[in-house]
């Protein structure tokens, strides 16, 4: 079978591989209906250096069940799925407090480990009850765009919003103008939070954060951005703070703009050694929390709106491309000519 194999920084290749098949009884095969390339590809894309390992690629897809294991006891061949971006058994207790990307027999997908990628024709999904979503929608539906940022963008941004409190009453600003900062803003909008900051600088990604219910628009950065956001907030900042990037600066801003007794939601990989803006956040009694969403405990939830059209989380993706056009699909992320590109092998 085909699939999308990282050599180094810049080097995406398509090759053929074993085909994927069962290998424990919790297992379920997949045939990969839609995959995707996610801004945090773009690190390995950036910085992963020559001569290691060769890294499989994707974590989020929408697939087909092909075969079941013996133990799998709530999937069935044919079933339209999604796949969220680690694999959770579903009984552990981080599982059943909603917490399935601390579960103990967590894995990522697509992250250089045990576990494969989702950009490729097949894939095999381990402890599948606990990590497959199946859904009441065709192969070809209309909504697999939406329904595929259920697997990563559109959960992690929901997280984000939950974690810094977004809802009624709060102001909220979302740091990022990717795909998971877009679906922050409609996640604080599904909330309840009434006036919604964007920090970006991109004219169609803003566009599209309007749409979704983005109130202000920051396109300044640093101590510039700061210093706007608390004249669009009176000077007092934001009560939730969505920090989607993962820099060092993003935090700092993040840190900078939050009111005090605010909380930020950060959901971007970290790609700093230590939080800065420790001493202000201190004094500000400002709470820091998130990490790797929870995104198949959110699925329940947001399904229904998706289902519905309440929200439109799918509008993220501003390209298509097959599996052998991957590697541009990369290139056009890297070079902002797209925002989220996803791939349909």
């Amino acid at each position: 079978m085909r699939a999308t194999v990282m050599y180094a920084a810049g080097d995406v290749r398509i090759e053929n591989i074993p085909d994927a098949g069962l290998r424990d009884p919790t297992d379920a095969l997949i045939r990969v209906a839609r995959a995707c390339i996610c801004g945090s590809d773009l690190w390995p894309y950036n910085l992963k250096k020559p001569g290691g390992s060769p890294q499989r690629m994707g974590h989020e897809a929408i697939g087909i069940v092909e075969a079941v294991g013996s133990e799998v006891s709530t999937l069935k061949v044919g079933n339209v799925v999604v796949m969220p971006f680690a694999c959770s058994d579903g009984t552990c207790t981080f599982c059943h407090e909603g917490l399935n990307t601390a579960c103990v027999h967590v894995g990522f997908f697509g992250n250089g480990d045990e576990l494969d990628g989702a950009q490729a024709e097949a894939l095999r999904i381990p402890y599948a009850d606990g990590t497959l979503f199946a859904l009441p929608a065709g192969a070809d539906d209309t909504l697999m765009p939406s329904l595929l940022t259920l697997a990563d963008v559109m959960g992690t941004g929901h997280h984000a919003a939950i974690v810094s409190g977004a809802g009624p009453g709060r102001i909220a600003a979302v740091i990022g103008d990717g795909a998971v900062g877009l679906c922050g803003v409609i996640a604080a909008k599904r909330l309840g939070s009434e006036q919604i900051i964007i920090l970006g600088r991109h004219d169609d990604r803003i566009a599209l954060a309007r749409k979704f219910g983005a109130t202000d628009v920051v396109s300044e950065r640093g101590d510039a951005a700061v210093a706007r956001v608390m004249e669009v907030t009176g000077g007092f900042g934001a009560h939730s703070v969505l920090e989607c990037v993962g820099t060092e600066q993003a935090m700092a801003t993040a840190v900078g703009i939050a009111r005090p007794g605010g909380a930020i939601g950060r959901v971007g990989v970290p790609h700093y050694q230590a939080i800065p803006g420790s001493l202000p956040a201190f004094f500000k009694n400002v709470f820091v929390g998130g990490g790797p969403a929870p995104v198949r405990a959110y699925i329940a939830d947001l399904l229904p709106d998706v289902l519905e059209g309440r929200i439109e989380p799918g509008l993220v993706f501003d390209r298509e491309v097959g599996l052998e056009g991957v590697p541009d699909g990369y290139r056009a992320m890297h070079d902002r000519e797209s925002i989220k590109v996803m791939v349909k092998p």
